[in-house]
């Protein structure tokens, strides 16, 4: 019988929760699907002035970054390269010509981060050249091979999205049965469910949307994807930039009702702006397959061995010098306070928010079309909170790319018993010309602090070690750890500054290197290290007294493992109650 508490889920913990593990009123769930059409005409391999990359290889950079961040972030997506105006033709049962299935719907892997690889640069257009070559287009045709691919997946897909990458704005050189065939397909991959991007690249002349592709793509899905169809990408990074934008779908961890009053009611979708990045947990594999390993736990009676299910076991909590035994639908009872949603409360001045309120990561509301049934109460079985709601505008660069969007962050407030009162420490104090000092340093060390300006060096090498070891590489690429202070550069900015402060704030002869560590004392014993305290056996009437009047919750966790120990006593496990069950069942026969 264990305590209650056990199973009382923490809230902290849901900031973390995926749309699919949380168990909210969802309209989607499954897997990200997500196929590249590129175009593999010669005028995609033609480099560009003063040696930059061409268009062909530019694209294929831009389809590795997707692939080796999929690997790291969703290995669960699905992901597909797909080549058009092909010399050569792949694809199942070869039915669609000049259309190369380099890679068909499957989840990324370092193979396929090789195969790419074999894509690059000069060996890669030589490469391509042999393996694919350059023929005719298609484009309809090519679709119908995308449309194939999408169908011949049995997972669930939460969102298909395809991505066609190309230099050439009128692909069938005015064909009319070809550009109706393209659109026809495009139209029933649409109506499918599938969004399909231009990512249209740099030509000579420029490249005109409105003479083709205007009525290939799918709409934007809202005002923020405007600027992303505007001017052709020139360089990697803005390729990079437009596909992550695009690629990275916007999902809400849930949909609430926020409530405004009584009978005014708004959905809202709730999103995770950020999120702590950490090391992926370790993958249990078999020993002789390398296969992942699944964990199974059942629970069995301490006496008869017997296997028990979930409604065989009770929670207990002791209250009283009693011992409460509840059902676990009377704790999920317990734990309901109200049905999901958000109610506003009130207003307050912006200044009643202090940075010391901050107890967890903040949550972003948007509004959400479509009504959901659904204080802030994120879920059925959590309790409430009380949070502020800050709202921001809506900002766009300038490419008219959406920077941050319209909405409100929740701020999570703490009950009044989070606050405590520290006493203050009480050292010396400085001078009036010492803090002129230090502020002229201050000053000429301040720059503009950007969070993704410094990336966690021990992440970086990680991912990089596996990396290297997934493609067989000799070393791994070396990182640069951006949180090291640039010694240099300050000492440039500071000049004699620094020299000064040390000057007004330590004595002359003051040197913090020079003084010896304090070595520590042998201990007395012959063995050279601390001695450990006897353990003192607790005399039995003394415990048979906390079973009767049930206090055997005030002693420690080592002090009943060494009171069971002592007289014998088998326990299910190691936990507190356990142990105190254990005790109770001994001495109460």
């Amino acid at each position: 019988m264990a305590e209650w508490r056990e199973y009382y889920q923490n809230e902290d913990d849901e900031v973390e929760e995926d749309e699919e593990d949380s168990g909210g009123d969802y309209k989607i769930s499954g897997r990200d699907s997500l196929v590249f059409l590129v175009d593999a005409s010669k005028e995609m391999f033609i480099k560009g002035e003063d040696g930059e990359p061409s268009n062909f290889d530019m694209t294929m950079q831009c389809v590795r970054s997707v692939y080796t961040s999929k690997i790291i972030s969703s290995d669960k997506d699905l992901v597909a390269l797909v080549f058009y105006g092909t010399e050569q033709s792949k694809n199942p049962r070869n039915s669609f010509k000049h259309v190369y299935v380099y890679h068909d719907l499957d989840s990324p892997g370092s193979q396929r981060v090789l195969d790419i690889d074999k894509l690059l640069g000069e060996k890669g257009a030589n490469f391509a050249e042999n393996t694919l070559g350059s023929g005719e287009t298609s484009l309809g045709e090519a679709l119908w091979c995308c449309s194939n691919l999408y169908s011949d997946i049995k997972l669930r897909l939460s969102h298909k999205r395809l991505m066609i990458f190309t230099c050439r704005d009128d692909p069938h050189g005015g064909d009319g049965a070809k550009d109706r065939q393209a659109r026809t397909k495009a139209a029933d991959l649409k109506e499918t469910g599938v969004v399909i991007d231009l990512m249209h690249l740099t030509k000579p002349g420029g490249f005109d949307v409105s003479l083709f592709f205007c009525d290939i793509v799918s709409p934007p899905e809202d005002e923020s994807e405007l600027g992303l169809q505007i001017e052709p990408c020139r360089k990697l990074e803005d390729l990079q930039k437009r596909v992550r934008a695009k690629e990275l779908k916007k999902r809400s961890q849930s949909r609430l009702t926020f409530s405004l009053g009584e009978g005014v009611n708004l959905a809202v979708g709730v999103y995770v702006l950020a999120r702590t990045a950490i090391k992926p947990s370790a993958v249990k594999l078999h020993r002789d397959t390398n296969e992942p390993v699944r964990t199974k736990t059942r629970y069995f009676h301490a006496h008869n061995g017997g296997i028990l299910l979930p409604n065989d076991m009770k929670r207990a909590q002791v209250y009283g010098k009693k011992q409460i035994v509840m059902e676990k639908d009377e704790v999920d009872e317990i734990k309901k306070f109200d049905d999901p949603g958000l109610v506003l409360i009130g207003f307050k001045p912006m200044d009643r928010l202090k940075l010391h309120h901050h107890i967890r990561p903040a949550l972003f509301i948007h509004p959400e079309e479509e009504q959901i049934s659904g204080r802030y109460i994120p879920r059925r079985n959590t309790p409430p909170r009380f949070v502020a709601l800050v709202p921001q505008r809506e900002e766009l660069d300038q490419s008219q790319t959406q920077a941050t969007p319209p909405g409100f962050h929740v701020i999570f407030l703490p009950f009044a018993d989070d606050i405590r009162t520290v006493d203050a420490h009480v050292g010396p104090t400085a001078s009036d010309e010492q803090v002129d000092k230090m502020k002229e340093i201050v000053h000429k060390l301040r720059f503009k602090y950007k969070s993704d300006a410094f990336e966690n060096p021990v992440l970086q090498q990680h991912y990089r070690n596996l990396e290297a070891l997934a493609l067989n590489m000799l070393e791994p690429e070396p990182i640069e750890d951006l949180t090291m202070p640039k010694v240099q550069m300050m000492d440039v900015r500071l000049g004699p500054l620094a020299q000064e402060f040390k000057d007004l704030v330590y004595p002359p002869d003051y040197n913090p290197e020079g003084k010896p560590a304090v070595k520590r004392k042998p201990a007395e014993s012959g063995g050279g290290g601390a001695e450990k305290k006897p353990k003192v056996e607790m005399p039995e009437d003394e415990l048979k007294n906390h079973v009767e009047k049930g206090t055997l919750g005030k002693l420690t966790v080592p002090v009943l493992k060494d009171a069971c120990k002592q007289f014998g006593i088998r326990t299910t496990g190691t936990k507190k109650q356990e142990l105190i069950d254990a005790l109770t069942m001994h001495f109460s026969k």
